[in-house]
């Protein structure tokens, strides 16, 4: 039987060892390589990537958590869509994040018709685990930039401790001796 490694010049004199773990489809690997290869050519010229390979990066939105004793506040970068565009829903564990991006762009020059359109959703899960009071949470969207505001508690509240942390001692001693000078410089 042929095997497609010997239609390729360069692979003839190569080893290659079989595959161990798992089945993969024969022209995976190829898809990978060749999503690669086009990622790196258009990469290298600054410019961006065609709308369906940067599908999987574009429309995965950068999300910050921050959480104080307070309240739980998640912000995700949504640029190019609108309040109308995005669904937030949360559940007793989790906040989930869903939104749909449609673009259409058209050109008419010189007799000419230029034509773009782009397509793509996103559902992004956050895992919440302290205790938050639904009926006051706060959603807004501002500038591309959603911010979900989640209020604790009063239990969640009480459970937040503050640690202090110890070293080996050198900025009190810094500020032992710095207060030892200014002592003998006022006497």
């Amino acid at each position: 039987m042929l095997n497609v490694r010997d239609l390729i010049p360069w692979s003839r004199d190569r080893q290659v060892m079989p595959k161990r773990h798992g089945f993969e489809y024969p022209f995976l690997g190829l898809q990978r390589d060749i999503d690669r290869l086009f990622h790196e050519f258009w990469h290298g010229f600054d410019m961006p990537l065609p709308h369906h390979w940067e599908q999987g990066v574009a429309m995965m939105p950068s999300i910050d958590v921050r959480e104080d004793e307070k309240e739980v506040v998640i912000c995700a970068e949504l640029p190019g869509m609108t309040e109308e565009d995005i669904d937030v829903t949360l559940s007793d564990t989790m906040l989930v994040i869903e939104g749909e991006k449609k673009s259409e762009h058209e050109d008419r020059e010189g007799g000419y018709r230029y034509t773009e359109r782009s397509f793509g959703s996103f559902r992004r899960g956050v895992p919440i685990d302290a205790a938050i009071v639904g009926d006051k949470v706060e959603a807004t969207f501002k500038d591309g930039v959603l911010t979900v505001v989640l209020p604790k508690t009063p239990e969640a509240q009480k459970k937040h401790k503050k640690i202090d942390v110890k070293g080996s001692g050198t900025a009190k001693k810094a500020a032992e001796k710095a207060k030892e000078e200014a002592t003998k410089k006022a006497a």
